[in-house]
C-alpha cells in the first residue's frame, strides 16, 4: 500500500490545514500496521469499501463485502494508537490545525463537529475523489470544498490561548494573564480544542520535540529546549504518551517524515 502526504497549495488552506495523505493499492499489495502518536489535529478520514473495528488504543480496517465510503472523526488522540489494514485500501486523511477545522464548519464545540462532517455532500465528494485516478485531480476537488466551506471568524480569545501554550507561563499563569480560572480555561480548551489544557500543552510539546529532534545534540538538551523542568520529566511525558523509551524512540522512528509512525 502507497502512502503519499501533501501540504495544502491554496493560501488560505496552508493556514488552517496541516496537510492530507492519500493511501492507495499499488502492486506490492502488502498491508500496512503501525503506531501512530499522540497529536493537537482534528483527523477526517475517509476509506473505501471497508468495515472499521475500533477497541480503545486498536483500529483494524476490513474490505467490506459492499461498496461504501467510511468517514471517521478524531478529536482527540491522546495516547498511542495501533492502526492494522487487513487489506490494502484507497483513503485520504485530512489534518486540520488546532482550531483550523472551526473555519470550516458551523459548530463551535469539538463534540457537536461529526454529525457536520458526515454530511451527504461530504460523502459525495469522498467517493468522487477516491474513485479519481489522477492525484492532481484528486487535490483540486478536495481544495475546492474546503475553499467552498471556508468561513472566516472570530476566535481571538482562544487563539490567544493557544499561542501561550508555547510559551514559559504554566497553566496558572496562563490562565491569570486572561483573567479567567484555571476551571474555565480547562472548559474553553476540552470546548475547542478537545483536551484539557495540561493535556493539550502536553502534547504540544511533545510534538515540537518531534521536530526539533535532529538539531539537538542530546535528550538534556531537547528536554529543556521544550521547556520541560529536567531530562525525568522529559522521560517520563515521553512514555506517557508513546509507552517507549526517547531513545528507542528516535531510533526506530523517522520523525523528519510528514507521519510520524512507528511501523509493527
Amino acid at each position: 500500500m502507497k502512502v503519499n502526504f501533501y501540504k495544502p497549495n491554496h493560501p488560505v488552506l496552508k493556514k488552517y490545514i496541516e496537510g492530507y495523505y492519500f493511501m492507495t493499492k499499488d502492486e506490492s499489495n502488502e498491508n500496512l500496521n503501525y503506531l501512530t502518536f499522540p497529536d493537537n489535529y482534528f483527523i477526517i478520514s475517509a476509506c473505501q469499501n471497508v468495515s472499521f473495528f475500533r477497541d480503545q488504543n486498536k483500529v483494524e480496517i476490513f474490505p467490506s463485502l459492499e461498496e461504501n465510503i467510511f468517514i471517521d472523526f478524531v478529536s482527540r488522540c491522546s495516547s498511542p494508537v495501533e492502526i492494522h489494514y487487513k487489506q490494502p485500501i484507497n483513503e485520504l486523511t485530512i489534518y486540520f490545525k488546532p482550531l483550523g477545522i472551526y473555519y470550516f464548519f458551523e459548530s463551535n464545540e469539538c463534540r457537536f463537529l461529526e454529525n457536520e462532517i458526515i454530511s451527504s455532500d461530504f460523502k459525495d465528494l469522498m467517493k468522487i475523489i477516491l474513485n479519481e485516478t489522477e492525484r492532481k485531480i484528486q487535490i483540486e476537488k478536495l481544495e475546492n470544498y474546503w475553499i467552498s466551506k471556508f468561513n472566516e471568524k472570530k476566535l481571538s480569545k482562544i487563539e490567544s490561548i493557544f499561542n501561550d501554550f508555547d510559551s514559559e507561563l504554566n497553566i496558572e499563569q496562563i490562565a491569570y494573564k486572561h483573567q479567567i480560572t484555571r476551571q474555565y480555561l480547562n472548559k474553553i480548551c476540552t470546548k475547542y480544542l478537545g483536551k484539557s489544557a495540561s493535556e493539550f500543552r502536553k502534547i504540544q510539546r511533545f510534538r515540537n520535540l518531534m521536530i526539533q529532534n535532529k538539531n539537538m545534540k542530546n535528550l538534556t538538551e531537547l528536554s529543556y529546549e521544550n521547556l520541560f523542568y529536567d531530562q525525568s520529566h522529559f522521560i517520563k511525558d515521553f512514555k506517557d504518551l508513546t509507552k517507549i523509551q526517547p531513545r528507542k524512540f528516535f531510533e526506530n522512528v523517522n520523525t523528519e517524515q510528514k507521519n510520524i509512525w512507528f511501523f509493527i
